[in-house]
């Protein structure tokens, strides 16, 4: 893979609380335009790696790089190129969602002509335009969710990170964000996504890694997967609970 393809790398990442390791040694490069799934059950280190990729905190040992950037060393040029979309979307909610979109436009320095472009076409998209003028704290998850992504991508970012997008979303609006997912990726940019609901990974995903106990299991597309589960022609919950459970028994005690 040629270097200028990788729009994440982590190496070498591990991450300690006293005794205990959250992550282990996580070696993984996501390309340029990849729709990359990355799965496990609670527990198993995908909030952890998720906070260290967007900065908020930092690993025991190991480096990261977005773009060209090392994260640690050049963490504004390395952020600027992360929108990042939460599990729960942490909003100021006593503003309007154009009220909202101002406040992250300075924050990025984006010119008021793009937020409001970019503003109105993200909330006409999610079926939110009519809501504009209302306070966020009006509005179920589901909607605030809506805003945070909307929010996410005013800058223009190349990598796309979003936890859990389709939790508190109704069955069109989880296919009006798969689709803007796809569409993002046609665009030649890179979304990390992480979700419980396996069938939206399926669907979605150009390639999955499956992360437990701190350490990445497997690592593949979906025919690579069903071939490290022995499970040729099973859907993704099937193999993520094979996979999941063969690491499990390994680890337990004697």
């Amino acid at each position: 893979m040629n270097q200028n393809d990788v729009m994440i790398r982590f190496s070498e990442i591990m991450k300690r609380y006293g005794d205990f390791s959250a992550l282990k040694s996580i070696n993984l490069d996501i390309r340029k335009g990849e729709l990359f799934g990355f799965l496990g059950p609670n527990g198993a280190g995908k909030t952890t790696l998720i906070r260290i990729l967007t900065g908020i905190i930092k690993p025991t040992s190991g480096k990261v790089f977005v773009g060209s950037f090392d994260l640690f060393a050049q963490p504004d040029q390395a952020k600027a190129l992360l929108g990042y979309v939460p599990d729960r979307p942490y909003l100021y909610e006593k503003l309007t969602p154009l009220e909202y979109f101002d406040f992250m436009g300075g924050l990025y320095n984006v010119s008021r002509e793009r937020v409001l472009k970019k503003g109105e076409e993200m909330l006409k998209l999610f079926s939110l335009w009519d809501r504009r003028h209302e306070l966020i704290e009006s509005f179920s998850h589901g909607m605030k969710q809506k805003v945070a992504m909307s929010a996410a991508i005013l800058h223009d970012p190349e990598i796309f990170v979003v936890d859990e997008p389709t939790v508190g979303l109704d069955p069109r609006s989880v296919k009006l964000a798969k689709d803007y997912f796809k569409s993002l990726v046609a665009e030649g940019k890179t979304v990390f996504l992480t979700t419980h609901t396996l069938s939206v990974a399926e669907d979605l995903c150009d390639r999955i890694a499956i992360i437990r106990n701190g350490d990445i299991v497997a690592l593949g597309n979906l025919e690579e997967l069903q071939k490290r589960a022995s499970m040729p022609g099973n859907d993704l919950e099937a193999v993520f609970l094979k996979i999941t459970e063969e690491e499990q028994s390994v680890n337990l005690p004697v």
